[in-house]
């Protein structure tokens, strides 16, 4: 374990948390397994996170910043070309979709379980996520009110995170080809 920076020990300890939380969740895991799964004892997480809540709060914040991040940068790459900028954000979300199911789960099952203030630390980043993909849909369906805009982004939203349970029998390239067809198809219904 030398060698590693405390940047990559922590990505480690939250991509362990992140797995074992999605498979027997928040309240079947102790902090003794969180420390297992890393190779060391609980007691040493402390030394990185003050308690379980916490080190679900941070898997939770960050990734709700990195797609908000990722998402405002693939908008402004195409900024010209909303067509464009939508297909770059189906991409992204949904490289993350296939290759992060276990955060997927994570969020939809213990988001109750992050405090309050981190809870809506991690509800604004993935606000302004939900509204870079409506900026975008807002120049391709020009006719459609703003929140008919942020209910469609929801519900493809659904669609794309799916993938927990809709990606078994494919292998990802064609998976990820149906997930970008069907989101593509969504979003832009009622045009």
């Amino acid at each position: 374990m030398a060698g590693r920076s405390g940047g990559d020990r922590r990505a480690e300890i939250l991509r362990a948390a992140a797995g074992l939380f999605a498979a027997r969740g928040f309240h079947g895991v102790s902090i003794d397994d969180l420390g297992r799964a890393v190779g060391t004892s609980g007691p040493a997480l402390y030394r990185h996170f003050p308690g379980k809540e916490a080190l679900l709060a941070a898997i939770l914040l960050e990734v709700s910043e990195r797609l908000a991040a990722d998402g405002k940068q693939r908008a402004e790459a195409c900024a010209d070309d909303p067509r464009s900028a939508l297909e770059e954000l189906l991409r992204g979300h949904i490289r993350f979709a296939l290759t992060e199911p276990a955060l997927i789960t994570v969020h939809d099952r213990e988001l109750d379980n992050v405090p309050a203030p981190d809870r809506r630390r991690i509800r604004r980043f993935q606000r302004g996520y939900v509204e870079q993909w409506v900026g975008v849909l807002a120049r391709l369906r020009p006719a459609s009110d703003p929140a008919t805009l942020r209910a469609a982004v929801h519900a493809a939203f659904g669609l794309l995170n799916s993938t927990p349970h809709s990606a078994q029998e494919l292998t990802p390239e064609p998976m990820a080809g149906l997930l970008l067809d069907m989101g593509r198809a969504a979003l832009l219904a009622g045009d």
